[in-house]
Order: C-alpha cells, then structure tokens, then sequence
C-alpha cells in the first residue's frame, strides 16, 4: 500500500532559510568537482552543498547579422561588461544610438554566442572600409539607417544562412574579400573578450563562456543550437550550417567530436537547443540512427525552455479551454502563436506573412512542447533501450542587443535593437518577452564548476526573476524541513534535479524548498503563490500521461495588481519547504517529475510599457488612450497604429494577458520503474 502523502510546509523556517542561502559548509557525499581543465586560481568561496548562480547563455552582439542591421552596435565587450552591470547605449526606433541600458543585478556568467554562419561575412561589410567586399551592396544594405534597406538586407542574410528555399551559399562579398580570415578574426575576437571578462582571481566574480550559435533553421523551422566550450580550449572555427547543411544538427555533433571531444587539444563541449516552440516538430524527432541517439544524450543535457521569443515547456489555448496534450491552464504563458521563425514578421504594426499568424492547436506539433517531448522520451525509453529526451532546463534571453540578463519586466529595453526599442516594441514585437534566466547549482564561481552543474543537469530556468529553488528526490523522513543537515543529507540519500532514481521503492519521497526572489530596494521581489510539482508518466498500457500537483501555496490567494500603478496588491509565501509523495505513486512505472514555482500576479512589461506611453490596458478608456498615444507617436516620425495592440481584451485572447505569473521550473527528476537506464 502506498503510504499517506506527507508534507511540510514552513513560512519561516530557519533551516529552508539557511539552506536557500547556501552559507553552510556542510560536507555532501557527490559534491566532488571532475579535476580542473584549466589554469586559475582557486576559488575563495566554495560551497559543498552547491550555490545558485545566475546567467545568461544566449547572447548576440554586433557580430551577428541581424544584431548590426538593427544599428545596433555594442560588441562582445560590451556584452559582458552589460552582464557586469556596466552601462551600454543602444540604438532607438530612428536607430540613433541615445538609450542607456543598465541591468538592475548583475549576472554570475554569461557567455556571448554570435551566429557562426555569418561572422566572417558580417565582418567582411562592416569592420574596414579597405575591403572590396565592404562595398558590396548588401554589405552597404546592412550598415544602412533606413529600416526598409536593413530589411530587405535580413531578407537576404536570411536567404545566404540556407532558411529559406535555397541551399546556403556565402555572400559575393567573399568573392571580393576573405571571408575566411575574417571569420578566424571575429572568432578569435570573441575568444578574447570572454578571456577579458573571466574572473581567475580568487574572488570569482564572473565567468564567462567561450560560444556561438548553430543557426539550421530550413524553411524557417527552427533547430538553433548555442554551442559553450567548457574552457579556452576550442578549435580553430566554429560549426555552422554550411558545415552540415542536408545533414543538420546530428553532423553537428559528429563534427563537434571530431574537432573537440576528440581532438586531445582538453576541449569539451555541449549543445544547448532552443525555442522547439518555433522548430515545426522537428527539434525532438525520433533518434534516427543509434550514433545521433548517444550524441543527442552526450551534448544536449539541457533545453532552453523559455527565452525572448516565447516559452516551450506547454501549451494551453484559454479561448477553446483546450491544451497540447494537456488539461494544465498555467500552459498558456508567454506563447508565440505561430510555429515558425515567421513570427517576427509585424512590421509598422502589419503582419506582412502569413506564417505569422496562429497555428491552430490541431496543427501545432505535439512536441515542440517540452513537457511532451519528455513524455515521448519515457515511451521511447521502451523501445530503444535508453530515453534520448532527458533534458535539464535553463531560460536566456537571446538578446541580440548585447544585454544579456536584460530580463526584467519593468527594465526592459527590448532585444532586436531598433525593431524593438521604444514604441517599436509595443507595436511589432506585442508578443515576445525579455526572456528568462540560467540558473546552475555549483559549488564555485568557475568554468568547470558551471559547466558541471550543466552536465548533470543541476539546473532551472526562470522567467526572468530569481527565486531560489531546490529540488530532491530520495527516501527521506518526512520531518526532512527540521533536519539542521537537511541539504548535505539530501545529497547523500538521494538526487538533486537532473537526477535519476533507478530502483525506486514505495518510500520514495521528494524534498522541495523555494524561495521568493528578494529583488533590489528599488525592486522588491514577488511573493510566491503556488509551488508545484509537474509529473509524468507511462501507464501499464503504454500511454504517455501527466498531472499537475499543488504541494504548497494557495492559487485564490487574493493577490492581485493596483490597475492604475501596476503595484504588487496582497501576500504569498516567502519560503516554503515541503516533504512530498506522490499520492499515486507506482514503483513499476517509468517517470519524470519537475517543479514549477509560480509567483503573484505582476504586470506584463508590455503593460508598463503601455501604461508609460499614457495607454493603459486595465482601463476601461484604453482605446482612447491608444489613439492619442499613437497619433502623438505619429507625429514623431512612426508609422500605423503603434499602441492599439496595448488594449487587447485577455478574454479574446488565446494566450496574451496583461497580466502575468512570472515563475521557475526545475530541471527534471527522472524515476525508472521498468526500464531503468
């Protein structure tokens, strides 16, 4: 018989505070680092029992193409000195550079990662007026002012990079200039900026990331990868999509062995997939042969989940109260509508191509949802032996206006340069958001201690905020939130997030401790409403089924925002730690179980945004507001209706809200009842 649910649940209990802070210096029986792969000064501050640390791992700069033609013009440098807290200027919707951008807390890493495809190219156009190639007319589209040239130049990058219906092919400024030396420039470029920024004092105060991205989108569906060397070991260029073209992503990591993991130069390497929301159905395919089954295990322990164009974990349509392979309403979060690249095609406030548009949820692939591909990784498990969807998860922003961590809803300067700076951001990019955050457990501030936090997929991603989450599973009392040696007896009775129960017993319990994010004094954090606890399962029938438990907190809480300031209205949890068993449990069935933290009710950044113009959307008198603000726009220099989209009714709306629940979710936990590894 399977024993009776057990929980704990504190609002201030000293032991969850002390463990959320993480100053213990408690031993724990894995914590022990793989050897050093690099020369570095030891790290002043070690914590056994792992530290949250906060990054960024999806960034673009003016060396990636549709970064410069956006005039947008802060590089690798000034990334990570963003990252840091330095300030940056960043162009405005005329493309003059005159806004200041500053993060409100500075990040713990972050690495810079420039579409690979293009770096000897973009150089090439922009760095030196000597070059013949320079003066290339797509050269000079991309450095134009205009917004029209700098689209019509995107079209055409587009088209080179092979996402459209040609094969990819490099620009005739290659032909008339060195491409090649270029790109060994800008690479190596990169290479030094993240040297220049990477803490190797004792302090540790930020690490930095070698990277670039992997930029296979066919027919705009999108397989994007960021590829994070683990130290400066790196080979000599980059693997783009004129190295694999027909053969995508898997040649990717073939070549990614050839060139690092076997290259006996120290090098190591991951893989890190985003935005499946966007890839059509095709990011989690079935593994085709066994060599793409063990790559996709071995370079892709994490999935970005929620980032600048929109979350992936699932999806839940409010107006047909009807979801992808889900009953859970929270699914409707910050969701593009269309399932293609196309979804950045609002111009001026037009939808200028179809594929734009809303997919309904009968044509949405399953799997572009996350959640889903790791229900299918547990039915896959049956067949193939092994489960090649066991992902970890991190957020990033993708920002392509160096701002990494630039994720604050109330702070947020937009992510596309001009296309997205003032006004802009309101009238054409409505439905994208500022991203979201990595966050690793690691005992150090390093390369390598970053890096393994990944690999064992001791990770979680936020929507932007930094509340602190903990996840476990093992036999544990079910006093386990009293225990003064709660963490360093979590480890050594079981497995942190991104781990794998193998033998479970009817004992089986999960430990889970949240935290609101403090904020700054400027900026207190959120209040926590609900933490929960994601499962899912294959049944002793084969079918692939999940349920949503909520383990701590109250979702009628009454919190709610002032609708005139946007102000934080009513209370939620502070901490919260809680023993739990799954009421259902069954030791012979295949799981995974992950916790979602959801925070009080705060305004979207477009209803800052908005209500900053003189628009605001929980008003009655929106419409009016609207066109006032537009007309006032207008006469600035913008074109078509610029904040009607500010008035949006939520109750029309499949997924928009002006509204939101910002929020964590861990990285998986994985339970094999019948197939084990």
């Amino acid at each position: 018989m399977i024993p009776t649910q057990k929980q704990r649940q504190r609002a201030f209990m000293p032991c969850a505070l002390a463990c959320l802070s993480l100053w213990s210096t408690l031993s724990v029986a894995d914590a022990g680092m793989r050897q050093p792969t690099e020369i570095r000064e030891p790290c002043r501050h070690v914590v056994p029992e792992r530290q949250a640390l906060f990054g960024d791992l999806h960034v673009h700069t003016s060396y990636s193409f549709d970064s410069y033609l956006s005039s947008q013009r802060r590089d690798p440098w000034d990334a990570y000195g963003y990252a840091r807290g330095e300030p940056i200027t960043l162009p405005d919707a005329n493309g003059e550079q005159s806004i200041v951008a500053r993060i409100g807390r500075p990040l713990d890493f972050a690495a810079v990662t420039d579409h690979a495809e293009f770096l000897g190219q973009i150089d090439v156009c922009t760095m030196d007026a000597r070059k013949l190639g320079y003066w290339w007319p797509h050269c000079a589209m991309t450095r134009a002012q205009g917004l029209w040239p700098q689209l019509l130049a995107a079209h055409w990058w587009t088209r080179l990079g092979g996402q459209l219906e040609v094969p990819p092919q490099k620009s005739f400024a290659c032909k008339l200039s060195d491409c090649d030396a270029a790109e060994l420039n800008a690479w190596g470029s990169i290479q030094q900026a993240a040297e220049a920024h990477y803490d190797r004092s004792a302090a540790c105060t930020f690490t930095t990331f070698v990277g670039y991205e992997y930029t296979e989108a066919f027919d705009q569906k999108n397989m994007h990868r960021n590829v994070i060397f683990r130290n400066a070991n790196v080979p000599e260029r980059p693997v783009s999509v004129y190295d694999t073209y027909e053969k995508g992503f898997p040649d990717l990591w073939q070549k990614l062995r050839e060139r690092c993991i076997n290259a006996g130069t120290g090098c190591d390497v991951l893989s890190i997939p985003h935005n499946p929301n966007l890839s059509g159905g095709l990011m989690f395919r079935d593994p085709r042969t066994v060599q793409e089954l063990e790559d996709r295990l071995f370079f892709e322990p994490v999935v970005e989940l929620i980032q600048h164009k929109g979350a992936s974990e699932c999806r839940f349509d409010r107006l047909r109260g009807l979801g992808l392979d889900t009953v859970d309403e929270a699914c409707d979060f910050e969701q593009i509508p269309a399932d293609n690249l196309n979804m950045m095609g609002t111009i001026q406030g037009e939808v200028l191509t179809e594929r734009a548009r809303e997919v309904p949820l009968e044509l949405f692939a399953p799997r572009n949802m996350v959640r889903n591909a790791l229900k299918a990784g547990l039915q896959l498990e049956d067949t193939l032996g092994s489960n090649p969807f066991r992902l970890g998860f991190i957020g990033s922003t993708d920002t392509h206006s160096a701002a990494p961590g630039g994720a604050e809803e109330n702070n947020y300067p937009g992510h596309l340069g001009r296309r997205d700076a003032e006004y802009a951001n309101v009238q054409d990019h409505f439905y994208s958001n500022p991203g979201g955050l990595a966050v690793v457990w690691a005992e150090e501030n390093s390369r390598d201690s970053v890096f393994e936090a990944i690999r064992r997929r001791e990770t979680y991603a936020t929507s932007g905020t930094r509340p602190l989450v903990r996840f476990f599973a093992g036999s544990y009392p079910s006093d386990m939130c009293e225990d003064p040696d709660m963490l360093s007896n979590a480890y050594a009775q079981g497995v942190p997030m991104g781990g794998h129960v193998q033998t479970p017993t009817e004992e089986l319990r999960f430990l889970v401790v949240a935290g609101k994010d403090t904020g700054t004094e400027r900026y207190p954090g959120t209040d926590l409403q609900r933490v929960q606890v994601v499962k899912g399962w294959v049944d002793r029938d084969g079918a692939a089924r999940e349920r949503v438990f909520d383990i701590a907190g109250d979702a009628d809480n009454g919190a709610t925002v002032d609708p005139h300031s946007c102000a934080p209205v009513g209370e939620g949890l502070k901490q919260s730690c809680v023993v739990w068993q799954d009421p259902d449990f069954n030791a012979t069935e295949d799981a995974f179980y992950y916790v979602r933290v959801l925070e009080n009710p705060t305004c979207r950044w477009s209803t800052l945004q908005c209500q900053a113009a003189g628009v605001n959307p929980l008003s009655t008198a929106c419409a009016a507001q609207a066109e006032a603000a537009t007309a006032r726009a207008q006469a600035q220099g913008a074109s078509g209706d610029v904040y009607g989209r500010c008035c949006l009714a939520a109750a029309e709306e499949p997924f928009y809200s002006p509204v939101i629940q910002e929020r964590a979710w861990s990285s998986p936990i994985w339970v094999s009842g019948r197939s084990g590894l």
